[in-house]
């Protein structure tokens, strides 16, 4: 077998049992948390026997393991169940807050993306001068605050002092294209701070590294300018690795866009999640679990996919 074949086959399955791994700790964790669906439902002030009836119609009473290969069947054949607190079918949710989450996770990527190439290109132009202290700072100070105040904080200047933004990102099928991205506008700036900088960090790491290559000192030697040996020379070779970095962080902005979906009040997937874990709504969290992790960990395979294809070694092998 060709060594890149098997070497994607691997990344594959390796993909598969951690999504069924990543399904059984969220179960797990589920379980582990004091009360249940029956519980939120009732109150606090619920009788033992209503209890008792009502977990018996949710289901809850059968064996935890039951529950789960019941849930994973369903699965296996494209059926997520029915939610247990109002008893909506869960697909249908889940498909009108995660075309809500990877609307915002797509704005911030098509910002977060360029930037941070040019940025990081623009760092290495100008390497350890103004413009490269002052990316790199700024980058740093972003990276290094969590992204729940850097929401609070865009909230309370650019909404509240300035109102040019709604604190409220909530969006509705009635609404243009145009209207859309005005209102996700302050979340979409949030999660693109958070992304920036990491990537921005990895691109100038990546063609600071190979800037010592014996290839580079003949470009500089024929004349080229810094900018052109940079953008003609390096950053071409330096693709593989910036790829890795862009597909974790692009796994990042769907699968961290939970706190920020939750500060802004915004109809996605993260809001749907939260909300879930609060009622106990096993069912529903389970999904939403398995969705995040799906996505988390087949962009991570892309990323390796990539710099397995990226390596001639693989390709033509000897």
């Amino acid at each position: 077998m060709h060594p890149v074949i098997k070497l994607v086959s691997q990344r594959l399955a390796l993909g598969i049992l951690l999504l069924f791994g990543a399904s059984a700790l969220i179960f797990g964790l589920t379980e582990a948390l004091p009360g249940d669906a029956a519980q939120a439902v009732l109150g606090q002030s619920a009788t033992p026997e209503s209890l008792a009836n009502l977990r018996e119609e949710m289901g809850l009473n059968r064996p935890a393991l039951t529950r789960y290969f019941e849930w994973l069947g369903g699965i296996l054949q494209g059926d997520l169940g029915q939610s247990l607190t109002n008893k909506l079918d869960i697909a249908e949710s889940i498909g009108k807050r995660l075309g809500n989450t990877l609307f915002l996770a797509c704005v911030a990527a098509i910002v977060s993306v360029p930037l941070a190439i040019f940025l990081g290109l623009l760092a290495v132009r100008y390497r350890d001068r103004w413009p490269d202290k002052l990316i790199s700072a700024v980058t740093l100070t972003t990276v290094s605050i969590p992204e729940f105040l850097i929401g609070y904080l865009v909230i309370y200047f650019i909404s509240v002092k300035l109102g040019w933004f709604s604190s409220l990102a909530m969006i509705n099928d009635s609404m243009s294209f145009g209207e859309k991205l005005y209102t996700i506008a302050l979340p979409a700036f949030v999660l693109t701070l958070v992304v920036l900088a990491q990537m921005m960090r990895m691109t100038r790491a990546a063609i600071l590294n190979l800037m010592q290559s014996a290839y580079i000192e003949t470009a500089e030697l024929k004349g080229l300018s810094n900018f052109q040996v940079i953008a003609r020379h390096a950053f071409p070779n330096a693709i593989s690795p910036i790829v890795n970095v862009v597909m974790l962080n692009l796994a990042y902005l769907v699968v961290g866009v939970v706190v920020v979906e939750v500060v802004f009040v915004y109809p996605g997937m993260g809001q749907y999640l939260v909300d879930s874990v609060t009622k106990r709504d096993v069912p529903v969290v389970l999904a939403c679990g398995v969705v995040f992790a799906a996505v988390y960990i087949g962009l991570n395979m892309v990323a390796d996919i990539v710099s397995i294809l990226a390596n001639p070694r693989l390709r033509h092998p000897k």
